[in-house]
């Protein structure tokens, strides 16, 4: 029976290294108890992201053994094959320190893709009443629980291979308000989106939707888009 984990944990920058510590394996023990162990009992100087630990906030996603996860709600014993781990920063992002991947780049994309409500009323008007059952409405509402932790651009590969790919939660984020009757913005989303590194360079490999921590489908939305920006280049609503 394994009573110690043989941990290796990513330290420094991009040209950073990875570094072995010795943890004790305990009963449900989660991928982020064994970071903030070695944080509190072996090295201070560890720095990684966390807030709620309980599956809401999305902030302690890292790479655990190669695959992107939130490690609040990874169990070491579904991961931990031979009693090792290996855990990083997210992939496609540059690193801060450690385990801290930068995200700016990843809300950047967000912007890009036009990822803000246009209200389409003001304050004073009555408020819109949208029917739960309609199918815009309920196509907006299979995306919309997207809390943007980042795993599915660190899962994608074109995100890897193409820096100007605004990448599968920038893409869900608009297919969400193209589907959202109150929304005005739609007609220079289409165009933002149906460019280069938008929603047509997804080569639909499916590795958001398997790995999202919300069990959302990102590949679904994307192919939306496609679908929905191809009809608007031909009725002349959008350009090349």
């Amino acid at each position: 029976m394994i009573t110690e984990l043989s941990v290796s944990l990513w330290r420094g920058a991009r040209d950073g290294h990875y570094e072995t510590y010795r943890v004790p394996q305990r009963q449900s023990q989660t991928v982020l108890d064994v970071v903030t162990f070695v944080q509190r009992h072996i090295d201070p100087t560890l720095s990684y992201r966390f807030a709620c630990r309980v599956g809401v906030c999305g902030s302690c996603a890292m790479t655990v053994n190669g695959k992107p996860r939130w490690t609040c709600r990874t169990h070491v014993a579904k991961v931990a094959a031979g009693g090792r781990l290996e855990i990083g920063p997210l992939e496609n992002l540059p690193v801060i320190k450690d385990l801290a991947a930068d995200m700016q780049v990843f809300f950047e994309k967000w912007q890009q893709a036009k990822g803000a409500f246009a209200p389409t009323k003001t304050r004073h008007d009555a408020i819109a009443q949208i029917r739960p059952d309609t199918p815009a409405r309920m196509t907006a509402d299979a995306a919309i629980e997207c809390i943007n932790c980042g795993v599915c651009y660190s899962a994608c590969d074109t995100v890897r291979w193409d820096g100007d790919y605004l990448g599968p939660a920038a893409l869900t984020r608009a297919w969400t308000l193209v589907n959202d009757e109150r929304d005005g913005g739609n007609a220079a989303r289409l165009q933002a989106i149906a460019g280069s590194g938008g929603c047509h360079a997804c080569h639909s490999h499916q590795s958001c939707q398997e790995l999202c921590p919300q069990a959302l489908n990102p590949t679904a939305a994307i192919a939306g888009l496609k679908r929905r920006t191809a009809a608007a280049y031909l009725k002349g609503e959008i350009t090349a």
